[in-house]
């Protein structure tokens, strides 16, 4: 793969590097750590995960944007700066711009997770909720430039954003030469970008792949000439971008050797395996490289991978839920409805047959009224807590053989 022109009319080896000296002190330079048992056993090779979730903000980001910030005028600087961010580089911007005496201001859309907007102005920015997504940020961060005189820092389409989100590969060919392949979330293509650039130019026959959320195949789309197609909710929202950069597409057609799509389960799935196995707390953007080699396992088997754990930002209820509903496709949650007879000791009998089963009671709802039941029956639902999904069945079978009509609420399938 010929690399020439990207490196040199883009972003060179050069300035990677000009671009970790400069963010030393200013960044975590974070630790490129083996996958837990439960995660790297789906395959023979080895797999290394890069915990940008570390960062003090908890993203990668504050590496482009202290990049960006730095190479700013005194003039720029008593301007101020605008950014537009589902959150991460929002507070990546927001952190280096108050540490650096630089007022910024940051359009986020009005569904960025709350505690994202919250974090973004604790470190002393002025947020403004807009719109449903990144593309109506753009238009309202253009009105208030036009209006303002503000300097954008744009999240990914940028020279010394792609720079510093460059020493991110620089790091793992440092701590791990050996590296075959790495793989890394794709959201507009600046962390990407940046780590095939450095990576490449030390060692052209690393393979880079790319990881997107199947409702936001932008990059994929837009590489291969397909109709866009990108919306709607996702996990991963710190790579929903409906449209990618300019400059990072030519840099991942160039260099980038294939991206892969990861469904909403999967990435359910990758960030409580993260979170029970690592115990690494990924929001579903960060998760996503975790999903896809668990969906492609082979990209593991005899290969030496690094996979980019990009950002941890996930808000505390979503990862809750998201956490009891891993345990409910595992069949480690389940919740029955069981018909018997409203008469005394009934529900007695059937919480000792659970009990003596192994099964763990968490909560019942005994129906009496609002019920497709004869009179005298009564429906009651229990979630039961069970060591996985062979066990719900034992548990089932002893129900029924005990004449209890009994329906499992939960698809295990």
């Amino acid at each position: 793969m010929d690399t020439s022109t990207t490196l040199d009319d883009c972003i060179s080896l050069e300035d990677c590097q000009r671009a970790a000296e400069g963010l030393q002190g200013a960044i975590a330079r974070t630790p490129l750590v083996e996958a837990p048992l439960g995660i790297s056993a789906q395959g023979s090779g080895a797999l290394r995960l890069k915990l940008e979730n570390l960062q003090l903000t908890g993203s990668f980001k504050p590496r482009g944007a202290c990049n960006r910030l730095t190479q700013l005028s005194a003039e720029q600087c008593a301007r101020g700066v605008i950014a537009m961010s589902a959150g991460n580089h929002a507070q990546g911007v927001a952190y280096h711009a108050n540490r650096l005496g630089i007022p910024a201001t940051i359009v986020m859309p009005a569904t960025t997770p709350f505690s994202k907007v919250e974090r973004t102005r604790q470190h002393g920015a002025s947020v403004e909720l807009y719109g449903r997504g990144l593309a109506d940020c753009k238009e309202r961060v253009e009105t208030l430039i036009e209006e303002q005189g503000l300097v954008l820092v744009h999240p990914y389409d940028d020279p010394a954003i792609i720079a510093g989100q460059s020493t991110v590969g620089l790091e793992i060919l440092a701590d791990w030469p050996e590296v075959e392949t790495i793989v890394v979330p794709i959201g507009g293509g600046g962390l990407i970008s940046g780590i095939a650039i450095s990576a490449k130019a030390i060692k052209p026959d690393v393979r880079i792949i790319g990881v997107q959320a199947e409702f936001y195949p932008s990059m994929r789309q837009a590489i291969s000439g397909e109709t866009p197609t990108s919306g709607g909710e996702t996990l991963a929202e710190g790579i929903a971008v409906k449209t990618p950069g300019e400059l990072t597409k030519a840099i991942i057609r160039d260099l980038v050797d294939e991206i892969l799509l990861v469904s909403e389960t999967e990435i359910e799935t990758a960030v409580c395996g993260l979170a029970e196995h690592g115990k690494i707390i990924a929001e579903g953007a960060g998760a996503a490289t975790l999903a896809a080699l668990a969906q492609r396992p082979s990209l593991i088997d005899k290969t030496n991978v690094a996979a980019v754990v990009s950002g941890g930002n996930i808000d505390a209820r979503m990862l809750g839920s998201v956490l009891m509903r891993g345990l409910g496709r595992d069949g480690r949650l389940v919740r029955v409805r069981i018909e018997i007879h409203d008469e005394p000791g009934v529900l007695s009998r059937l919480t000792g047959l659970i009990g003596a089963a192994g099964g763990n009671i968490v909560e019942v709802y005994h129906q009496r009224l609002f019920q497709n039941v004869p009179v005298k029956h009564a429906e009651v639902d229990v979630v039961i807590e069970t060591r996985n999904a062979g066990h719900v069945e034992e548990i089932l079978e002893r129900l029924r053989g005990e004449g209890f009509s009994t329906r499992l609420q939960n698809d295990l399938s």
